[in-house]
């Protein structure tokens, strides 16, 4: 599969029809939601984390490569990593050792040990990301300004669009202003002339409806995992009590 084949998928896409990407931890988990119909998938970072013993954050680079590897050899349809914010690799290693393993997409976020980067340093990175891979990566840029925090005094908003816009700039396919409220989606959409990424979470608005606020592409974070790590402790106290 090729990242063409993953930008494809992202264009034209109806209000309240988003392309919805599952996100598999391990290679079990890619088969089930490929067999189910899904035509692209995007690994979580703390799903994978979590699959591997890691706490989010704390999974070392070469075994977040490994697993990705692992997902991207199950499934006959594109996957794009959350690679969080590249590991301290350059931009040249960071792509190769990331194409290496068969995913076609990646997110890069901007922020680094729970603190923001400036964006035109982050808009920079992206921007040598872009040049090393040419055509061969979707890369989705992610915006942390809901999940860090902003400057006091900084309109948060607008801070979201205007990282966004420089990420765009930069050459990002797409732009995923994580955790941002349902009612700032339009706005941010409106904002930027690439696809927005929404999270869609228990508690909140459904992809369909994210759809309709301005969303193109929906994914999940972590949830999906943490859905089926409650399962399996349903199991766990049905055998306790056998």
């Amino acid at each position: 599969m090729t990242a063409s084949e993953l930008r494809a998928l992202h264009r034209d896409r109806t209000p309240g029809d988003p392309l919805v990407l599952p996100g598999p931890w391990d290679a079990a988990s890619a088969r089930v939601f490929a067999d189910a119909g899904f035509p692209a998938l995007a690994t979580p970072s703390a799903g994978v984390a979590a699959s591997l013993g890691y706490e989010d954050g704390e999974t070392p680079a070469d075994e977040m490569f490994a697993a990705v590897a692992r997902i991207a050899r199950a499934v006959p349809v594109p996957v794009s990593a959350d690679i969080e914010a590249g590991y301290g690799l350059a931009p040249r290693e960071l792509v190769e050792r990331l194409l290496a393993t068969g995913a076609v997409g990646c997110n890069l976020e901007d922020s680094a040990e729970g603190v923001l980067m400036e964006p035109e340093r982050q808009a920079d990175r992206l921007a040598e990301v872009r040049s090393v891979a040419g055509d061969a990566l979707f890369v989705n840029a992610r915006v942390d300004t809901y999940v860090r925090g902003v400057p006091a005094g900084t309109d948060q908003e607008a801070e979201t669009a205007r990282r966004a816009r420089l990420y765009v700039a930069a050459g990002a396919d797409c732009v995923y202003p994580i955790g941002a409220p349902a009612e700032s989606l339009p706005r941010l959409a409106a904002a930027v002339t690439v696809p927005l990424n929404a999270l869609s979470r228990p508690d909140g608005p459904g992809p369909r409806r994210l759809g309709e606020l301005g969303a193109a592409r929906i994914t999940f974070g972590p949830g999906l995992q943490r859905r089926a790590m409650a399962a399996v402790r349903g199991f766990a106290d049905e055998l306790r009590k056998a």
